[in-house]
């Protein structure tokens, strides 16, 4: 596997400093647990803010606040319908972060070799 990593990336991938921090801050925001659930839900189709926070179990406020900061983020983006807004990733790059680290996680710990 490791084999397969390195002819993925080149020695010109280190990002410059000003993008670790960005990336870092999106990582940031995605390691709080409600704001993680709340990407989760809106990746199989666009959701309203209320339905999040009953999905979650959580309050419309909370939800609320969460989602202000995940769009801030450029990690969802909104639709206004009528009265009502939309929730969905924000591309296609977001879902394949999650969906990679959620195959990730699944993945059994492999016992480091020699």
């Amino acid at each position: 596997m490791v084999n397969i990593v390195h002819t993925l990336v080149d020695d010109d991938t280190l990002p410059d400093l000003d993008t670790r921090r960005e990336i870092a801050d999106l990582f940031r925001i995605l390691g709080d647990p409600t704001r993680l659930g709340i990407v989760y839900a809106c990746l199989a189709a666009p959701m309203a803010a209320g339905d999040i926070a009953a999905r979650l179990e959580i309050s419309a406020s909370l939800a609320s606040h969460h989602l202000r900061l995940l769009r801030a983020a450029r990690l969802v983006r909104a639709e206004r319908r009528g009265k009502n807004i939309y929730y969905t990733a924000a591309d296609v790059h977001v879902i394949r972060v999650l969906l990679d680290m959620a195959d990730h996680a699944a993945e059994p710990v492999a016992e480091d070799g020699p």
